[in-house]
């Protein structure tokens, strides 16, 4: 991967490749899981130390068959073990469910068509329809290269049955390494059965070794995502330019625009429409609301039919009511904005309370910070609050009150009176612009 980042840390939909293939698992319910790591194990480690998971460790690293011998004690013999890899993030949980079941009593292999099979081991097969081997493309004959049915390297078996063949694994090849589909040829060689399940895609299967790879597995990955959204009505204007990267549930008769990003968990009532360009981290928004272009929305909740944007940035603790409208401009942070008030224009919002049918003219902001500490700014029912005023916290604006232009308040205003604050107007005769030396 050309990367200080191990592989399987390398971020697919803003997770790491071995989060999507823990996650599967977890959906099946198993006894345990156990991660076999190498390289780079310690980055790897602190990145799972919250989840209840087995670590084996790998070292030196020779070969797959020598991984899943170190998981071995791990496991008992009344177990059956299904056997993915964490640079294969695309797999699905109702695939890993066929193969386990298939392997109840006995070795069963996960394989796929592949329209261009070039350097796959080929699935050989008995007249019966059986596995009778595993040959790898350097090593097949002109009638086994014109097999399209590959071996993807996913294996589940019952544990008393797969111990004995990962104990007589031989290391007798170039690599000097311990292939775990030398256990398909133990398996035939003592007359076991071994099921092929085939799977439905071959990108569900496909390993990540680089970072060309890497983006292809995040545009399936992406379309994935956006199917799932059609099937459940929603619409997405190109599903080619979305991306989840986390958890989005959407209501009815939703319209998604390009170049969407969503981030952790958002949550999109009925009827909302999502403009082009935005990212929208950790959200609610309610029904009927719209978000037009270029907005930044961030560990925020927007109520009922809404207007944000467009280029307007709600930041984490935004808090806006139904009804209300945020602007093209407008900074939100850690505040509330009630209902049906209104901030349209190059406004920046932090840490307050603005009531409901609040006008906030263009150009105001609340002077929240004082150096060392965060104030509060409260602004009652009903008020209007003119253009370019500084609001200094901690400050209360109160309900009906009218703030005049260019002003900058410091005191509370009385509730339901115009206050304003500007210095008297003075012309000085005779100035002259600076000009630029030549």
């Amino acid at each position: 991967m050309r990367s200080k980042l191990p592989k399987v840390l390398q971020p697919l939909a803003g997770r790491p490749l071995l989060e999507h293939v823990i996650a599967t698992a977890e959906t099946l319910s198993p006894k345990k899981i156990c991660v076999v790591y190498g390289h780079g194990g310690e980055q790897v480690l602190e990145q799972f130390t919250a989840r209840p998971i087995e670590w084996a460790l790998q070292e030196p690293q020779l070969g797959t068959g020598h991984a899943v011998q170190q998981a071995m004690p791990f496991l008992h013999d009344d177990e059956v073990v299904v056997i993915v890899y964490g640079d294969v993030p695309l797999v699905e949980s109702t695939t890993i469910q066929k193969l386990a079941a298939a392997a109840a009593a006995g070795p069963a292999i996960l394989t796929v068509i592949e329209d261009d099979p070039t350097g796959y081991g080929r699935i050989v097969r008995d007249p019966r329809g059986a596995v009778s081997a595993i040959v790898e493309h350097k090593d097949a004959d002109d009638e086994q290269l014109r097999i399209a049915e590959v071996n993807t390297g996913l294996l589940a078996c019952p544990v008393k049955q797969l111990a004995p063949w990962l104990d007589a694994l031989k290391a007798d090849n170039a690599q000097g390494e311990y292939y775990l589909t030398d256990v398909v040829a133990s398996a035939v060689a003592d007359g076991t059965a071994v099921t092929a399940v085939v799977g439905d895609s071959a990108t569900e299967v496909m390993g990540i070794n680089d970072k060309a790879q890497l983006a292809v597995a995040e545009r399936a990955f992406q379309l994935r995502a956006a199917n799932a959204l059609f099937t459940a009505g929603v619409t997405i204007i190109d599903p080619s330019r979305i991306d989840v990267r986390g958890t989005l549930e959407c209501g009815s008769d939703v319209t998604i625009d390009v170049n969407t990003i969503f981030i952790g968990t958002v949550t999109l009532g009925d009827n909302v429409t999502i403009g082009p360009n935005c990212v929208i981290s950790n959200t609610t928004i309610a029904a009927g609301t719209t978000v037009n272009a270029n907005c930044v929305l961030e560990d925020a909740a927007v109520g009922e039919r809404c207007d944000i944007g467009p280029f307007a940035r709600l930041r984490p603790g935004a808090e806006i009511k139904q009804q209300a409208r945020v602007g093209n401009f407008v900074e939100i942070k850690k505040s509330v904005l009630g209902v049906g008030s209104k901030a349209n224009h190059l406004t920046y919002l932090g840490d307050a309370q603005v009531g409901d049918n609040v006008n906030v003219g263009c150009g105001t902001i609340t002077c929240n910070y004082d150096g060392a500490n965060k104030h509060q700014t409260v602004i009652g029912d009903g008020a209007f609050i003119g253009s370019g005023v500084e609001l200094v916290a901690p400050v209360n604006i109160g309900a009906g009150a009218t703030i005049g232009a260019g002003s900058t308040i410091g005191k509370d205003a009385p509730e339901g009176e115009l206050t304003l604050e500007r210095a008297k107007q003075t012309t000085i005769k005779g100035w002259r612009r600076p000009k630029k030396n030549k």
